[in-house]
């Protein structure tokens, strides 16, 4: 994602529809395209819009980060991002948070999966008449798949829909801007706090909801700032480091020359890091053919 370079962000509309594209009064897909895009520009021609918030917003405030994370190191920024709009440079920080909590769990769940550890608990079972047809899978039975990515793989296809419903929902809640507004917060690229999750309980909008995703036991509220900043330093920098590891336990189970990583034995992983379902989720439409990529446009 960080491969994105800013001149593909950049788009900068024609500033009125051509005089000939209006015929009889329809107006087509085209012209109406071209009439919302001329309503705004991105880049060199930008439309400057109130930025009242005091988060990093330019390169100098990325310098003052990085020398605060790592004096020795300092500010590296082969993108540019610091040169870009203010928007831009938010979004980048969230993504970069958010991406760095996910790796933090990521690289502990790894290793733990690794060494053959699993809830001594059934995954799914028949509950009646109605789903009798449903085998019995223990998570034991996950765990005897083989090394983390081939225990992925083994995962029946609800426990995957599952989990993708309740990423879109973490999703949802934390860009709605209704969520954000009733935590007394706006959006990452409107000024808002990089890496900020609006509290379930605070926003008033989930009631009975006993605990919160970010602060479960409420002793956060109990940080000073000093303590607050720190946590959260030290948080980036764990989840810049805990992707690099995540990734380079995966690259070494395909057989990759990781440095520090590869001379640990792990077990070998011959499937596809990057796809979501496996062919154990053939029930699912469209699985088949995207594993064994015979698309439509290819004949």
């Amino acid at each position: 994602m960080l491969s994105i370079g800013a001149a593909t962000l950049s788009f900068n509309a024609p500033a009125a529809m051509p005089a000939a594209a209006v015929r009889g009064g329809a107006v087509s897909m085209e012209e109406s395209w071209t009439a919302e895009a001329a309503k705004f520009t991105i880049g060199a021609q930008r439309i400057e819009k109130p930025w009242t918030s005091g988060e990093i917003q330019d390169a100098a405030g990325l310098k003052a980060l990085a020398d605060k994370l790592n004096p020795v190191v300092g500010y590296f920024d082969p993108l540019d991002i610091g040169s870009q709009e203010p928007e831009l440079i938010g979004w980048f920080r969230h993504a970069e948070i958010k991406h760095g909590r996910i790796a933090m769990f990521a690289f502990v769940g790894y290793c733990i999966q690794a060494q053959g550890l699993h809830f001594p608990l059934t995954l799914q079972m028949p509950l009646g008449a109605v789903n009798a047809d449903i085998p019995t899978i223990t998570y034991a039975d996950i765990s005897a798949a083989g090394g983390p990515c081939d225990q992925w793989d083994a995962l029946p296809t609800p426990a995957k829909l599952q989990i993708l419903f309740v990423i879109g929902i973490l999703e949802f809640w934390g860009e709605s801007k209704q969520a954000l507004e009733a935590n007394g917060q706006v959006h990452y690229v409107r000024g808002g706090k990089p890496g900020y999750y609006p509290s379930f309980k605070g926003s008033g909008l989930v009631p009975g909801l006993p605990v919160d995703l970010f602060n479960p036991i409420g002793t956060v509220a109990k940080m000073t700032p000093e303590q607050k900043e720190k946590g959260l330093l030290a948080e980036l920098n764990n989840g810049r480091l805990a992707m690099i590891g995540i990734i380079g336990l995966i690259s070494a189970a395909k057989g990759c020359i990781v440095p520090g990583i590869d001379a640990f034995p792990q077990p070998q992983y011959s499937g596809e890091p990057m796809a979501f379902f496996s062919s154990v989720n053939s029930d699912l439409p469209f699985v088949t053919e995207m594993l064994s990529g015979t698309y439509p446009w290819m004949h």
